[in-house]
């Protein structure tokens, strides 16, 4: 066994993403049932709502017929899965198989490429709203990534989460936090900070998250308080380094129209 069956069943769909079906991803992770591979699939979903990721968007249900040995058809259900949720899903499958070890091996590995490779293409960007879209994207994919691992450090309830979200702000934006900042801003209660950020914002914003993951799980940091104060501390240097550059404190940039209509703008192109 080796890391090119995961390889040898990517798929690429009308737009040039590539996919992986459920149905492919169970016979190579070695399970005989669907049903047993129903049930990680559906933890790997849960991970990903906790992550604030839309669960669609990466665990897109399918129907589909095949033909049984009389002849006739039978409607089964299958799930394209994105490169998130195949790592999602060999994350909480069966650790005693070998093949889910090499799994978890291939998918972080293509994650991580397919990072540097977004990195690249930010340097391509020329106008703006490129760049806000591709930030915002990154914001979403590297909060997952800090969820799991607050998770771990103790971070375990939706409000232990919020939180611990909060202690960041707070360490950001100079004590203030995501109440306070959408007051500063003006912005409504049902409108998300992130979504009205731009690109200098998420930049700051992208950074915090992504030191704070690594340093969670580079110190193995344990219990909420501690990842509560880490996120803060994190926040806070970077802040420091924002006004030994001369840069704007993030609660003074303006705010921006949501990133739902730049989104809406930009698909067809995007597509």
């Amino acid at each position: 066994m080796n890391q090119l069956i995961f390889e040898n069943i990517k798929q690429v769909n009308e737009f040039g993403n590539y996919f992986w079906s459920a149905r492919d991803l169970q016979k190579a992770l070695d399970y005989a049932e669907w049903r047993k591979f129903e049930n990680v699939i559906k933890k790997a979903q849960k991970s990903c709502f906790n992550s604030n990721q839309d669960v669609v968007d990466h665990f897109v249900h399918l129907a589909k017929k095949v033909e049984l040995g009389s002849g006739a058809k039978r409607e089964i259900e299958d799930y394209a899965l994105s490169r998130y949720a195949c790592y999602l899903i060999v994350q909480n499958a069966d650790p005693s198989k070998e093949i889910v070890a090499l799994g978890q091996t291939y998918f972080a590995v293509q994650t991580r490429k397919q990072e540097i490779l977004e990195q690249n293409k930010y340097l391509k960007f020329k106008s703006e709203e490129e760049k806000r879209l591709f930030l915002r994207n990154e914001m979403r994919t590297h909060n997952k990534k800090l969820a799991e691992s607050a998770k771990k450090a103790g971070v375990v309830s939706p409000r232990e989460y919020s939180i611990f979200q909060n202690h960041g702000y707070k360490g950001l934006y100079g004590g203030l936090g995501s109440k306070e900042i959408q007051a500063k801003k003006e912005l409504k209660k049902s409108q998300r900070i992130l979504d009205h950020m731009g690109t200098t914002e998420l930049a700051a914003n992208l950074f915090r998250a992504t030191q704070t993951e690594e340093k969670l799980r580079r110190e193995k940091i344990k219990g909420k308080d501690k990842a509560n104060k880490t996120h803060f501390a994190v926040g806070k240097k970077i802040r420091q380094t924002i006004k030994e550059l001369g840069g704007t404190m993030p609660e003074n940039l303006p705010p921006t129209d949501s990133i739902k209509k730049v989104e809406n703008k930009n698909k067809p192109r995007l597509k």
